[in-house]
């Protein structure tokens, strides 16, 4: 059970005369926009910090069929906002908690992003601080978070997949090799690589060829032979090869040869791919609900899980409206006395609702979280309490 509300005052001081709570109201409101009035039924929002509003919303039109349902939505000006994708612990290998991840970077809010396997593992693209950290060969529903004029937040949609190459300069001539994954476990008769963001070293066995990449531009600084767990330099990756035969052009990349790691963005609805490289951060969903105000009605593309859509369960959303600010959104579920979570058409209702013209569903189930000021906010699923998850999307102020 979750302990009281920390927007509210403590009832322990004096109260505060209705003038200056209106004043105060009038400040945090900020410019129009973020926590302007809005005729759409979800009641008046808290604020939470210049340009953060937080409406809690309990409305069963929302669902097909009656039923109890409780969800979280943050509104958020881009003007005064940032958003952050972080690593739980910093790194790829692991999980962690979203309120631990908030409190170490100082976000006021956050809420749970990618997919990932049990250990951590990311599942779909993932991009931090501008370094790809995670590919995807088969296109799914994104988000790209990147800087515009006058230092906005700016959201990009698309169906996107992510891949990557290196390009190896050697006395033989050369050549491009795929890369066959991107801080992941390493496979037998594949390429893959590890950059400073997956841990401290590779984590593979022996049984394999490691090169050492560092300077500008990358330069092969040792070539290691079936040795397994090579330390990854800060400014620099590492190349892994699964087995001890290489083929051409890896079998002739050796020290003092250069190379370059090509990143290939593909979108399917017509975003620019360079605007996804150039992107400070990149999160893969699953379920593009809704793009450039047309909801989506089939998600063949994406490769989903069979009910995936049409199942209630927590979900957590990312999207914009048509007045340019940007919403997080927890949803809760599997709880028949709180909330029975959403179904995909249900969660284009509540995007309708929000009048969110792009809308994206990220990971949610047990992983669904929503933290401000250090407090969930919302219910999690799991009987144990908070998911630990591999990433998370932090609210900073500018």
């Amino acid at each position: 059970m979750r302990g009281p509300s920390p927007y509210h005052p403590d009832k322990r001081h004096p109260p505060v005369t209705t003038a200056i709570v209106a004043l105060l109201a009038v400040l945090l409101a900020g410019p129009a926009g973020c926590g302007a009035a809005r005729d759409d039924g979800l009641g008046p929002p808290e604020a939470i910090a210049p340009g953060i509003r937080l409406y809690t919303v309990s409305d069963p039109a929302l669902l097909d069929a009656p039923g109890p349902l409780a969800l979280q939505a943050l509104r958020l000006d881009p003007a005064r906002v940032r958003l952050k994708s972080a690593l739980a612990k910093g790194e790829v290998m692991g999980t962690e908690t979203v309120a631990d991840m908030a409190a170490r970077h100082g976000a006021i809010a956050a809420v749970n992003a990618g997919f990932f396997a049990p250990n951590g593992d990311p599942t779909g693209v993932l991009q931090v601080d501008r370094e790809l950290v995670s590919d995807r060969a088969g296109p799914r529903g994104a988000v790209a978070i990147a800087t515009g004029r006058g230092g906005r937040t700016t959201l990009l949609f698309d169906l996107v997949s992510a891949t990557a190459s290196v390009r190896i300069e050697t006395a033989e001539g050369g050549g491009s090799h795929p890369i066959a994954g991107i801080d992941t476990t390493r496979r037998r008769g594949r390429l893959m690589l590890f950059t400073p963001k997956y841990h401290a070293h590779t984590d593979t066995a022996a049984n394999g060829v490691e090169w050492v990449l560092e300077g500008a531009p990358l330069t092969v600084r040792e070539r290691r032979v079936d040795a397994g767990s090579t330390p990854i330099p800060p400014a620099g990756a590492v190349l892994s090869y699964g087995g001890l035969d290489p083929p051409p052009p890896l079998d002739a990349l050796d020290l003092g040869d250069e190379v370059r790691i090509e990143r290939t963005f593909v979108t399917r609805l017509g975003t620019p791919a360079e605007a996804w490289d150039r992107a400070d951060h990149v999160i893969g969903g699953a379920g593009l609900l809704v793009r450039d105000g047309r909801p989506l009605e089939d998600w063949t593309a994406e490769d989903l899980r069979p009910g995936f859509t049409a199942e209630r369960h927590p979900r957590t959303i990312i999207g914009i409206d048509r007045s340019g600010d940007l919403w997080l959104v927890t949803v809760d579920g599997r709880n028949p006395q709180l909330s029975l979570g959403m179904t995909f058409s249900e969660l284009q209702r509540l995007a309708a609702r929000l009048r969110l013209v792009s809308a994206l569903n990220l990971d949610g189930g047990g992983s669904t979280t929503m933290v401000i000021r250090n407090h969930v906010v919302n219910t999690p699923s799991d009987t144990a309490g908070p998911r630990k998850v591999s990433d998370a999307l932090l609210v900073l102020s500018r």
